[in-house]
Order: structure tokens, then C-alpha cells, then sequence
């Protein structure tokens, strides 16, 4: 992609920008690692497609830890016992035709539409949860950012990994569990959505643009759609889903670029003591 296929929007300040900066803020290029959560193998595709080729650009080389096995994924029944060895083959394919290396899309194999339960440190039956396993897996990647999928009526293995990145990916860099890997701060969390929008308690606080929901946003060159589309298509399996999936990108088309949306969000906010003290002088005075 000759020239400069990206620009980056800030929604909620107006700002537009060529520097992936305006997005994740402080970007350090030499030192940064970006990490997709990926619900089932071809969701970091469809919802951040363009901030993987993006982050390629920038002369980092990207991750995508993927947490279903995709054994739901069959549309034929003569497909069930081979599809979770088929969409593997698939995934790595369609990983490498994007230009992400092998060795960094990693698995985790859980069953789909069924990773909520596995959430936890410790099950009740006395197996292992997610927490371990994420964490230990995160510390060893270090990533500087991380993205994480979006938690609000899409489907219930993409809201059971947006609660894992958001709360296991503070954890990874707290001084606990140590024996899990060396404690890697993430300096930055996006939401990406892959066909659901965001919750509507996510929409700005501007109020001069209510139907917004996300907040930072990036518009690549047809160029980079072609690249996403040509991935995605190595998921023949999943063709049928995979289409009425593609025709729906129509819709991201503006001034001659395709569209991304992401909700740029602190996993742990501070609270503000001031406008409480504040409050209770006014109190204090009657």
C-alpha cells in the first residue's frame, strides 16, 4: 500500500491525524506490541483488520490470541468432526495472507459458545480458568496495547472475552502471581466490534453527536479492504457467514475510505475525590 493508507480520528475531540498516536496514546513505535483477543478465529480479522495492517505499518509485529476452538462452526453435518482441524488451517492462512507471522497467532482452545463458565482463577469443580492462562499468556507476548472485543449483543463468547481483557488485562501488570511471568504494564485498551455496535451506555458525552458510541476511529485505502477481504477469504468454510458478513463492510465506505470504529476505555478508572469534597464543603457551610 503505497503512500499513507491510514488516518486515525479522535470522535470525541474532532482531531484527525496520519500518526496512529491519536489512537493509542504515547505510541513509543520502537517498543510497542499490539494484541487482538480474538472470541473465535476470524473475529480480529472482521472487527480490527485495518489496525493489524496498521500496526504492521507502524514496525510492529502483532498478535492474535484466539480463545474458541471453533468446533460450532460447521454448516455441514458431514463438517462437524473435521472443523476445528480445518478452520485451524484456515486461520493460519488467512493470519498470514494479512501479514501477521505464524507464530504470533496463538491458541487457547476453549469450546464455542461456552467460554463465560471457564472465567475465573479457580473453578468451582476445581479445574483452572481463563485467569491463569490468560495472564501467564499476556506476560509472555508483553503487549503495549491491547484490544478486546465488544461486550454488547454480539454473541456470549465475545462478551466473556471482553470481561477477561477487561479485567485479567489490568492484572497482568500487577505485582501478583508472580510464577505466571514477569509483571508487562498494558499502556492502552481498545473495544472492537465486529458486527454489533457499541452499549449505548459507551455513546459520547458531548451530546452534540448521540448516536455516536465509539470514540476513536481509523479509515484505511480500498487498498487495505482488499488485503482484509482476501484473508477473510481463506475461511471457505465459514463462507456462508463470511459473505453476508463482507456485504455488510459496504457500509463503512466514506470519502473514498473504508471505516473502522473502536471505544478507547480505562479497564480501571480512578475516582475523582473532587467534586465530592467539593460538595461537602457546600454542606459543611449551612
Amino acid at each position: 500500500m503505497a503512500g499513507e493508507p491510514f488516518v486515525y480520528y479522535d470522535l470525541v475531540r474532532g482531531l484527525r491525524s496520519r500518526e496512529i498516536g491519536l489512537i493509542f496514546e504515547d505510541w513509543r513505535r520502537e517498543d510497542e506490541r499490539v494484541l487482538v483477543l480474538s472470541p473465535h478465529d476470524d473475529d480480529a480479522l472482521l472487527g480490527a483488520g485495518y489496525l493489524l495492517l496498521a500496526a504492521i505499518l507502524e514496525g510492529s509485529d502483532p498478535y492474535v490470541l484466539i480463545f474458541c476452538d471453533g468446533r460450532g462452526g460447521y454448516s455441514k453435518i458431514d463438517e462437524r468432526e473435521t472443523i476445528v482441524a480445518t478452520r485451524r488451517v484456515e486461520s493460519m492462512n488467512a493470519y498470514r495472507r494479512l501479514g501477521i507471522i505464524e507464530e504470533n497467532v496463538l491458541r487457547l482452545d476453549y469450546p464455542d459458545f461456552s467460554l463465560k463458565p471457564y472465567i475465573g482463577w479457580l473453578l468451582p469443580a476445581g479445574l483452572g480458568g481463563t485467569t491463569a492462562r490468560t495472564i501467564r499468556t499476556l506476560r509472555n507476548i508483553g503487549p503495549t496495547r491491547l484490544l478486546i472485543p465488544n461486550d454488547y449483543r454480539e454473541h456470549m463468547d465475545h462478551e466473556a472475552l471482553s470481561y477477561i481483557g477487561s479485567y485479567d488485562g489490568p492484572q497482568v501488570g500487577d505485582p501478583i502471581m508472580v510464577d505466571y511471568g514477569e509483571p508487562s504494564e498494558i499502556a492502552g485498551f481498545l473495544k472492537y466490534g465486529v458486527w454489533g455496535d457499541f452499549s449505548p451506555e459507551d455513546a459520547l458525552s458531548t451530546g452534540r453527536h448521540p448516536a455516536l458510541r465509539g470514540n476513536v476511529a481509523i479509515k484505511a485505502k480500498p487498498e487495505a479492504e482488499e488485503k482484509v477481504i482476501q484473508a477473510l477469504e481463506q475461511f471457505r468454510s465459514q463462507e456462508k457467514i463470511i459473505d453476508e458478513l463482507v456485504r455488510r463492510r459496504s457500509d463503512r465506505i466514506v470519502n473514498g475510505g473504508y471505516i473502522e470504529v473502536y471505544l478507547r476505555f480505562n479497564p480501571r478508572p480512578s475516582i475523582s475525590y473532587d467534586p465530592y469534597r467539593k460538595r461537602i464543603l457546600e454542606i459543611d457551610k449551612r
